[in-house]
């Protein structure tokens, strides 16, 4: 073939390659890593949690009466804002969101719903939950930073729960205790084998140790239904393993400690009473039911040193630390 000839059959060959090609190259977009990037980034939060979270949670807000539905996730870090203070270490705050996301897992699969609308309340009934708007409220500038730091504890505890023979446990919580927690069976009606009294001494140095309460000698035959003539210094108690008062004797009629806390209001069930002219003076230990973990005790031995795992392992006994997913199957027949 002549050198002309090659040169003209290429120049056909090239103009044929751009007449296929150019317009391929058009409707093709080009996109780089970081538009990729990008799109990860300012992809809505709500919708990562969700995601994240195996069930939604329905909150009947009593103030209101409307109910919120928000993922487990984000349901788990606006309990543990509403019941832990917020400067407490963050093992603590692990603690209490490895407790709030048992707590309400067990309840999902137990059925425990309030109504065809609702799962739980924001009250201590169940768990106290604040929305965004009342955190806002209350923390104000520091809004930002304190749930950066709880939502720091619950993603490091996200996908886990506390179970005891491969089931959620009663992860029940208080806030301070008298150096001790309670037996569940000595403040409920039936013993629950990982509900143990414990040694608690970090609780000293919460604000809520120690109390009083003055009422008239009058106010307290009334509420009881007791005729004392005045005098109430014959009155005898017995002690639970936990240093509570299991039961007050009050001539031929008895009461439990925790009837006596309840009617009276006081803080703890580990009181004593003292007559001082016609008032009676309850002094009175720790602040909460005493069952389970106590909040302040999971603070005192975070600050020395212990983590989340060995804080839920001292007051939930002989329980252990298991995956979420383990409960999927009972969540979706309770869901049925």
């Amino acid at each position: 073939m002549k050198k002309s000839n090659r040169t003209g059959l290429m120049v056909v060959l090239g103009l044929m390659i751009t007449i296929l090609v150019l317009p391929t190259l058009i409707v093709i977009p080009f996109t780089s890593p970081a538009d990729t990037t990008e799109v990860e980034e300012t992809a809505p939060k709500d919708k990562e949690e969700e995601e994240d979270s195996p069930f939604l949670v329905r909150v009947l807000r009593s103030q209101s009466e409307q109910v919120e539905e928000v993922p487990l996730e984000t349901y788990v870090s606006r309990v543990v804002a509403s019941e832990m203070p917020v400067n407490f270490e963050l093992e603590a705050l692990k603690a209490q969101a490895l407790a709030a996301r048992t707590y309400i897992t067990r309840h999902m699969i137990e059925g425990g719903k309030i109504s065809e609308e609702a799962d739980v309340t924001d009250t201590v009934t169940h768990q106290v939950y604040k929305n965004e708007e009342e955190l806002r409220g209350q923390w104000k500038e520091a809004f930002n930073s304190n749930m950066e730091k709880i939502e720091q504890a619950v993603k490091a505890t996200q996908g886990e729960i506390i179970t005891y023979d491969h089931k959620p446990i009663t992860a029940s919580f208080f806030s301070t205790s008298n150096g001790y927690t309670e037996n569940a069976g000595d403040y409920w009606e039936h013993d629950i084998p990982y509900l143990k009294s414990v040694e608690s001494p970090w609780d000293e140095d919460s604000p809520k140790f120690a109390d009083q309460k003055i009422i008239s000698t009058a106010e307290l035959e009334q509420t009881l239904g007791l005729s004392l003539d005045g005098d109430i210094q014959t009155s005898t108690m017995t002690k639970t393993e936990g240093n509570r008062v299991d039961e007050v004797h009050f001539g031929t009629q008895t009461f439990s400690g925790r009837e006596i806390r309840e009617k009276f209001g006081l803080s703890s069930s580990d009181f004593t009473i003292e007559q001082k002219g016609d008032h009676v003076i309850f002094t009175t230990k720790g602040y909460g039911h005493g069952v389970g973990m106590s909040q302040y005790g999971a603070n005192g031995m975070a600050k020395t040193g212990k983590n989340y795992k060995d804080i839920i392992h001292h007051y939930y006994q002989d329980t252990e630390i298991s995956p979420l997913s383990t409960q999927t199957a009972l969540l979706s027949s309770a869901a049925e």
